[in-house]
């Protein structure tokens, strides 16, 4: 009988996280740490360093941990023990990046030499350079330590490769782990199992089964607080060049010969160098972007893009649809559809595997048969559903419909699961790095996304208005050159 590979141990930790006071580590990094203590997983000796720049923020930050760590647990957890968790938070305040500004942690982290250091830089890119020559300076990396980066890791292949040049001072690749909460996520882990564990998929998952794929993360928010950062990056660079193509990579991968980081980062990396790149002409056919104008949801009046960033003009796109290719041999001449976008009719991500119709229908007089449908849908809810022609109970002879057999995963486990903060940190703190993409997955991703922006810059393509609160251009696009819709209403499970 085959031994199941036992998961490594997490080990005693420091875990330094600079931006320590930041939105994303009070609503994430602290409340996804806080849970897995909770569930006892992290059942060693740890201490966890909130790094700020100033003094004067410590004590709103310390009411704000509060409310999200109790705000975040939907099941009883006992105040004693949120207690407990909140005294292993030590602020820590580095104003600069000298030697002399990092004393007071190099004090802390000395305590505890034999801990490993998990340095999270939930910071702006530029400084991870600073932070990393100052850690290395001060002799606080050794070969246990490890680096999380968040992104935006660049906003073009140059810079990405300037960013990572910076932190591979300090950091080798072993050490950095580049974070994408997608990937965390209980349905995307389940794509693995699904495809590889499972001979009925596995055996059909090419193109002469396979007519198409969709993978849509409709967002049902504008820019909120994040106009400054998004008028400068886009649904490209926001969304495609990392959460769409990394699920288009599990989809589209070959199986690996083993189940390892760099066994499985090789597979996806094959992927992206075999994306079909594009150029002026092709832009026109098989993209399209747009930017949202004023609309209602509900009765509600929304704001246009230009009043969310206070602007008179932008060229900045809230939405791209993109006809992909990929140019190997289980993939040709299948289409994959990759759309996202801002102020959509509503707020859900999900990968559609659309199956080609039956060869001949002896049904004929039923009409045309659809293709089944595999729907894995990442959130809000996490399900995946095989649509299938079923018939129709009674006489009457062969008539059929689709029909869905669901998993939803809170229905069929009845149980909390965990965040995808969670399961990644975990994978940090016992250095599992499948999750987590290669410098050169990254420069592959940037090199497709490149020809996406200079083909738009050549082809001068423009944004397509559409109404917030809708889906998007659909419509207006088919009326135009396309062969294919970027609207995703008719799929099976929206």
């Amino acid at each position: 009988m085959a031994q199941t590979k036992k998961a490594p141990i997490i080990k005693p930790f420091n875990a330094v996280i600079f931006g320590g006071d930041g939105d994303l580590a009070v609503r994430k990094i602290y409340p996804a740490l806080f849970h897995r203590f909770v569930d006892k997983q992290l059942n060693v000796d740890f201490n966890i360093y909130a790094i700020t720049r100033s003094n004067d923020k410590h004590v709103a930050f310390n009411e704000r941990l509060r409310k999200f760590i109790t705000e975040s647990t939907d099941y009883a957890v006992d105040q004693k023990t949120v207690e407990t968790f909140l005294k292993k938070i030590i602020v820590l305040t580095l104003p600069g990046h000298s030697i002399e500004d990092y004393q007071p942690l190099k004090i802390e982290l000395d305590k505890n030499p034999i801990f490993q250091n998990v340095y999270y830089l939930s910071t702006p890119s530029d400084a991870f350079g600073e932070i990393g020559d100052a850690l290395n300076a001060c002799g606080l990396i050794n070969e246990s330590s490890k680096v999380v980066l968040e992104k935006p890791l660049g906003n073009s292949l140059a810079s990405s490769r300037h960013i990572h040049a910076t932190i591979s001072r300090s950091f080798t690749e072993k050490q950095i782990y580049r974070i994408d909460h997608y990937l965390g996520k209980e349905t995307v882990q389940n794509l693995m199992v699904l495809r590889f564990a499972n001979h009925l998929f596995e055996s059909a998952w090419n193109s002469e089964h396979i007519e198409s794929i969709q993978i849509t993360v409709a967002e049902g928010l504008g820019v909120e607080k994040r106009g400054e950062y998004y008028d400068n990056s886009g649904a490209l660079l926001d969304m495609v060049q990392n959460h769409l193509l990394q699920l288009l990579c599990l989809v589209a991968m070959e199986p690996p010969a083993q189940l390892d980081a760099d066994s499985v980062r090789n597979e996806k990396l094959k992927v992206l160098k075999s994306l079909r790149l594009l150029d002026d002409k092709t832009v026109l056919t098989d993209t399209a972007k747009g930017q949202y104008t004023r609309g209602k949801v509900d009765g509600h009046s929304l704001n246009s893009y230009l009043e969310d960033i206070s602007k008179y003009e932008s060229s900045t796109e809230t939405f791209v649809a993109i006809k992909a290719h990929i140019d190997n041999w289980r993939w040709k001449n299948t289409p994959f559809y990759l759309r996202t976008g801002k102020r959509m009719t509503k707020r859900y991500s999900e990968i559609v595997i659309n199956f080609k119709s039956v060869k001949h229908n002896v049904f004929h007089a039923q009409g045309d048969i659809p293709g089944n449908k595999l729907i894995m849908r990442l959130q809000p809810e996490e399900r995946i559903e095989l649509v299938q022609m079923t018939k129709l109970p009674g006489p009457g002879g062969y008539r059929y419909r689709p029909i869905s057999l669901k998993l939803d995963y809170m229905d069929s486990f009845n149980e909390r699961f965990p965040e995808a903060y969670e399961r990644l940190i975990v994978d940090i703190l016992r250095g599992e790095q499948t999750l987590f993409m290669r410098q050169d997955e990254l420069e592959a991703a940037w090199i497709w996304i490149e020809s996406v922006v200079n083909g738009w810059k050549k082809a001068n393509q423009k944004n397509i208005l559409y109404e917030a609160g809708t889906w998007g251009p659909g419509e207006q696009i088919m009326e135009e050159n396309h062969t294919w819709s970027t609207n995703p209403k008719f799929n099976e499970g929206v």
